[in-house]
């Protein structure tokens, strides 16, 4: 059984997708990876932040991109938060923003 990618909402769908060709070409490249063979790339594509949050890890020469994520039980990767990495650390209020996220993500998943 391979892995299924679940996003937030359709808006997060659509940020992704946004993203410039070459750090889209990665995300599709990594995710379809994923999907084969589980959440955990290791570094440098997968990175654990804490409690149960991880980040896809993206670069190419139009900038760095991330997207972070969790996983849910029966093989469910749930896409939280997206952003273009501009600063060394990840900024706080996309950290906050996909732990929320996570939270809520959880508590109504149906195992």
């Amino acid at each position: 059984m391979e892995w299924e990618i679940i996003y937030y909402n359709e808006e997060l769908q659509s940020e992704i997708l946004a993203f410039p060709a070459g750090i889209q070409a990665r995300y599709i490249h990594l995710t379809e990876r994923m999907c084969a063979y589980g959440a955990n790339l290791g570094m440098p594509h997968t990175r654990a932040m804490k409690g149960g949050l991880f980040e896809l890890r993206m670069k190419s020469k139009e900038g760095i991109g991330r997207v972070l994520f969790c996983t849910l039980v029966n093989k469910r990767i749930v896409m939280l938060h997206s952003f273009i990495k501009k600063t060394e650390k990840t900024p706080t209020h996309d950290l906050k923003l996909a732990i929320s996220r996570m939270k809520e993500v959880k508590e109504n998943a149906d195992t």
